[in-house]
């Protein structure tokens, strides 16, 4: 009898080690999309991790990112997905979701750092649930040559007055390019263009949940007058700008050859490894000095559960380090121009990055108008705010008429619009 402590003892002892050996066990694997951050995962992102919990081993397995959606859905479909899924936002991952490929992280530990606005990318349409961890935002404004701004004798614009005096100021000069954008692969028009200048408009979530709600409509002066600044920008592209791809442009500007350069900050790293000059950023204008800033703070990459893992408590282990401030500053700045969108704390190395994070306590964030729900119907309303943006800024239609017809469209099919 006087040895039963003792055997229960080492009964305790013997599950405790079986438990650490366990954990130890514990590999997660990531899917993602995003390939040209392998290095980042493997040097930096994977070691933090594991020196803080040694028990659980990480492997980083992207796919191409065209193919991504279609190698994710097979792998879901066969059961061989990996324990973590990279999200992208709202849809296509509230389809993931939907379908219970993805869990509800909801109650997850530091969930409660993320705003609304940042869960929103990765909720459900009501805000019930929650189902990736937000990761990074990515936020739009105009990229300059510091060079170009001082030999010309520009300031740095804040008012739309203010912007487009610099735009003709630099024109007049003949020396650069003002702004470096074509209209060829559509799709900058928009998202550099008309959402990047159009929260300043219709007041970023104000305007975009108003018009989720049917209380706004695409034919409303908000909506109608960034294609009015839109349908000016043409002026200042620079010959054959109907033919410049995204790539032309990239290339116009790095080389020192434009002013100005409608951005979204994930052009940081690369432009600071192409181009020989300083340079800066300034927020989109607004109408009037004083008036309330609005910048697209725009959701864009999330990490969520698979609900098949067999690995689920240390996959939300990760998932909680992912909401952390230690991830937060890992990614920041390993990939300036992907800004975290926790409130923890950041510090930011990169000046540019800086810039642009600056914003938000400036200015009041919001996302792209088209992404949560107003696209899913046929037309597809983000298509249609592309070809309607470049229709607008060659002259081929009228702001008025850009308006009504997107609104006839998505009246269409609808509901809260009909």
């Amino acid at each position: 009898m006087t040895f039963q402590p003792i055997k229960g003892a080492l009964l305790v002892t013997t599950l405790l080690a079986a438990s650490a050996a366990t954990a130890q066990d514990a590999m997660l694997t990531i899917e993602s999309w995003r390939n040209d951050d392998l290095t980042i995962w493997q040097d930096k992102i994977i070691p933090a991790f594991e020196a803080a919990y040694p028990g659980i081993k990480v492997k980083f397995t992207p796919s191409a990112p065209a193919e991504y959606n279609a190698v994710l859905n097979s792998k879901l479909d066969a059961g061989s997905a990996g324990d973590l899924i990279t999200c992208r936002p709202f849809d296509a991952s509230l389809a993931l979701y939907d379908a219970g490929h993805l869990t509800d992280l909801s109650d997850l530990d530091g969930m409660a750092n993320f705003s609304d606005v940042a869960r929103s990318g990765w909720s459900t349409d009501d805000g019930s649930a929650t189902y990736c961890v937000p990761m990074a935002s990515v936020i739009h404004g105009f990229i300059y040559n510091k060079e170009a701004f001082e030999e010309v004798g520009v300031a740095v614009p804040a008012t739309v007055d203010e912007f487009f005096a610099a735009l003709d100021a630099i024109k007049a000069d003949g020396s650069y390019i003002p702004m470096a954008m074509g209209t060829n692969d559509q799709w900058e028009a928009a998202t550099m263009g008309y959402n990047n200048i159009g929260p300043n408009y219709w007041k970023g979530e104000e305007g975009r949940t108003a018009l989720i709600a049917g209380d706004q409509k695409l034919t409303d002066e908000p909506w109608v007058a960034p294609y009015r600044q839109l349908a000016r920008w043409g002026a200042y592209m620079g010959d054959g700008y109907e033919a410049q791809t995204y790539p032309d442009s990239q290339n116009i500007f790095t080389l020192g050859r434009a002013a100005i350069y409608p951005a979204g900050s994930w052009e940081i790293s690369g432009f600071n490894a192409q181009a020989d000059f300083e340079m800066g950023a300034f927020k989109p204008p607004v109408q009037a000095a004083g008036d309330t800033c609005y910048i697209s703070d725009h959701t864009d990459i999330g990490i969520g559960m698979n609900a098949a893992s067999e690995n689920q408590e240390a996959a939300r282990t990760f998932l909680s380090w992912v909401a952390s401030s230690e991830f937060s500053n890992i990614f920041a700045n390993e990939l300036p121009g992907f800004f975290p969108l926790s409130n923890a704390p950041v510090t930011l190395t990169d000046p540019l990055a800086q810039e642009f994070i600056g914003w938000r306590e400036e200015c009041e964030s919001t996302i792209r108008s088209t992404y949560q729900i107003l696209s899913r119907g046929t037309p597809n309303l983000e298509n249609d705010t592309w070809n309607a943006s470049v229709a607008v800024i060659k002259g081929d239609e009228t702001p008025e008429a850009a308006g009504a017809r997107l609104q006839s469209g998505l009246a269409s099919w609808y509901g809260p619009q009909q």
